[in-house]
């Protein structure tokens, strides 16, 4: 039977500047994060830049596994391109989310949030990744709940 390939999904997001406060990051600035990140395609296997707020996410599928020091560095140049931009453009906030000048291998206790999970590849599989600004884990629980646990949305628990 042939070994299914280990695939990891990195979710990395930070707050390197904002339009008028806390609202959206500006289109130069989440430009210069593509841009950043399409320069080291080869190491991913595809991206997404999105943002929430004021947040940029960066959403990689690879298979380097979790807290690769590659993949975090790759974040970290974005988000500091990203800040170079904001920086220029005046925006609000520029790299707040960036606490230490310099990369240390990982992105973990530096300011931007991140989410990993490696699981082996399957046909057809999907997954959703809930972005979120100025808000708690506990804002999800309504939701999971009326998705999974209430027999009005979820006829399998009859």
């Amino acid at each position: 039977m042939k070994e299914a390939m280990k695939i990891t999904v990195s979710v990395i997001k930070a707050d390197v500047g904002g339009v008028g406060g806390h609202t959206k990051p500006s289109d130069g600035l989440l430009d210069t994060v593509k841009k950043t990140v399409e320069n080291s395609k080869d190491l991913l296997i595809d991206y997404y830049i999105g943002y929430c707020g004021d947040d940029v996410h960066i959403v990689m599928s690879h298979t380097k596994g979790v807290d690769n020091q590659q993949i975090h560095e790759l974040a970290w140049k974005a988000f500091e391109a990203g800040t170079q931009t904001a920086k220029q453009e005046g925006l609000y906030g520029a790299g707040q989310d960036l606490l230490k000048d310099s990369f240390s291998g990982n992105v973990k206790g530096m300011g931007p949030g991140v989410a990993e999970l490696e699981f082996e590849e399957r046909p057809n599989e999907a997954f959703t990744v809930f972005a979120a600004d100025k808000t708690e884990p506990g804002a999800f629980n309504y939701p999971f709940y009326r998705m999974f646990v209430d027999a009005i949305s979820n006829t399998g628990l009859i």
